[in-house]
């Protein structure tokens, strides 16, 4: 369980910081707390003002929409996390985090009131757009809701033709009507070598994006380390 701090504590605080008398990281540190909620403070408090550092004994609740737009807002780099929970009144940056994960894993948010959820639209797109799509969540840890945002379709849509592209190469983000099923049998020794040339460099291309992914993962776990 995390220290109780009143208040008059916090407000004193938050007007020690505003005022340059010392950091938050200082702060933090006599208060027994983590940056992250002393920085909550300053924002609720140029928010909303003093009377949000008052203790409440119940959550705040949010609408989907409102969700939809603060993870929108920050996955498009149009703000940072203590911006965003500025804007939309989020009381701590863990809970836009706690959001955006949700985002990323369905890209949905359900809404307590109706029961209905919040989801982009589906677009037509070219096979070269799938593909690059499908690419750039494979480079980005299959983080779908944000690479969808980018390219400005749906979550299920980019998730489904990374599957896909893992699955079967390109074949599997054509478009196959009126035209032969990837599992057929090859009718020349021509188009069966240039299958076989396909599915290899395909498998080379997994093969990269693998090794490069534990390179971006070893490389952050390094820098964790060195500030500890």
């Amino acid at each position: 369980m995390g220290k109780k701090i009143s208040s008059e504590e916090k407000y004193k605080i938050v007007r020690q910081i505003l005022c340059g008398e010392m950091s938050g990281r200082y702060a933090a540190k006599i208060m027994g707390v983590h940056p992250s909620s002393v920085e909550g403070w300053i924002r609720l408090y140029e928010s909303e003002g003093a009377a949000a550092l008052e203790r409440s004994g119940r959550n705040r609740g949010y609408s989907a929409e409102t969700k939809q737009a603060a993870v929108e807002e920050y996955l498009t780099g149009k703000g940072s996390l203590n911006t965003v929970c500025k804007k939309y009144h989020i009381r701590a940056s863990v809970t836009l985090r706690d959001w955006i994960k949700v985002y990323n894993a369905h890209g949905r948010f359900t809404s307590k009131k109706t029961g209905g959820s919040y989801m982009r639209t589906s677009r037509k797109t070219t096979q070269e757009e799938r593909l690059k799509i499908a690419k750039e969540c494979l480079e980005n840890g299959k983080n779908y809701g944000a690479i969808a945002l980018k390219h400005q379709v749906s979550y299920q849509q980019a998730r489904t033709w990374t599957l896909r592209y893992e699955e079967q190469g390109e074949a599997g983000l054509e478009d196959r009507r009126g035209k032969r099923k990837a599992s057929q049998e090859p009718r020349t020794e021509l188009e069966r070598l240039q299958i076989e040339n396909e599915r290899l460099k395909h498998a080379l291309y997994m093969a990269e994006m693998e090794r490069d992914l534990l390179k971006k993962l070893e490389e952050v776990e390094r820098r964790d380390t060195s500030h500890k």
